[in-house]
């Protein structure tokens, strides 16, 4: 990872002191590091005073974040002319307006930050803190918030480690580049964040009938490539059975990525009649990121989705097309 520099963290204060009220926003369908990387940017203007409000098109429906959904609105304040001249936009962990959801009110022609990590980010605006090689937001956002505010109470470092602990799969995707990654949870852990705490959190509460829709993910997989890929799915018969809080798609992942010769993992959910999402997984070689962007999607090398119209039934030849150029 490579730290923030000096002049990334004059540009953010520049910005903060250009304006007098701010809107966070993160993007849809939440996971713990975007819930953590709003919240530590609310910290920041906590101390600064200035005020804001934080926007989540949501839904929350992991159940290590549903406890902050109410620090969230999906409605934009009726605001004047003048108000939306004097306000910031600040998008953490996303890039394009778009990825925002379903948010009422109008977002653009806002001043505009954005804090993101995605290699797939497609950013024309200046003002903005892009790290592929940060493993989080959470973290490039910890990296400004000591910077501007300082040491961490513990409550705030909770949140961090949170959002770090998140896109790490608990730090088990992390690789030899990663001394600051430690560094920075170390000083985390300093400030009173407990690891066994919040690993249970993150981990903990499942549903019974996720339990249930694992197995009936394992049940639909196939292999493909000579094992190299694994694909599963979901149906909207599946969808209304067993129910959409709590899915835990991150476990199927694990389990298959186990898998010898396994390299990817594609998972495919109906969402609509006529809409689908795609969820891929991959080791160290497989760039799926590549094959997401090609379907409206992107994200990380080895973790990305997508939102795209169609069915399970004439999407996954497509999609194994472009495997098959990896694979």
């Amino acid at each position: 990872m490579i730290l923030i520099s000096k002049d990334q963290i004059s540009k953010f204060k520049s910005f903060l002191d250009s304006h007098e009220s701010f809107i966070i926003a993160g993007h849809k369908e939440p996971d713990g590091d975007c819930i953590s990387s709003c919240i530590g940017l609310s910290f920041i203007l906590d101390k600064i005073n200035k005020p804001y409000i934080m926007l989540n098109a949501g839904p929350f429906k992991r159940n290590e974040i549903k406890k902050f959904a109410p620090k969230f609105k999906n409605v934009l304040p009726f605001m004047t002319q003048d108000e939306r001249n004097s306000c910031g936009l600040i998008i953490a962990d996303c890039s394009e307006l778009s990825r925002l959801g379903d948010i009422d009110g109008d977002l653009k022609g806002f001043s505009t930050f954005i804090i993101d990590h995605h290699k797939t980010a497609d950013v024309k605006n200046s003002d903005n803190i892009i790290d592929p090689t940060a493993p989080a937001a959470s973290c490039l956002v910890q990296q400004l918030f000591e910077s501007i505010v300082g040491k961490p109470s513990k409550e705030q470092a909770d949140i961090f480690f949170f959002g770090m602990a998140t896109d790490t799969g608990f730090f088990k995707y992390l690789t030899e580049d990663s001394a600051e990654v430690f560094k920075g949870t170390a000083r985390l852990v300093e400030s009173g964040a407990n690891p066994r705490k919040i690993y249970q959190e993150m981990t903990g509460g499942k549903q019974w009938n996720t339990r249930k829709l694992l197995g009936i993910m394992l049940d639909h997989a196939e292999r493909h490539f000579n094992g190299k890929l694994v694909v599963t799915f979901e149906i909207m018969d599946d969808t209304r059975k067993f129910g959409q809080d709590g899915r835990d798609s991150d476990a199927f992942y694990a389990l298959m990525l186990e898998v010898e010769n396994v390299e990817a993992v594609l998972f495919i959910r109906q969402e609509t009649e006529f809409s689908c999402t795609l969820g891929f997984r991959s080791k160290e070689k497989c760039d799926v990121s590549a094959i997401a962007s090609k379907f409206g999607g992107g994200g990380h090398k080895n973790a990305a989705g997508a939102s795209t119209e169609g069915k399970i039934e004439t999407l996954l030849p497509l999609i194994l097309k472009e495997f098959s150029k990896v694979l």
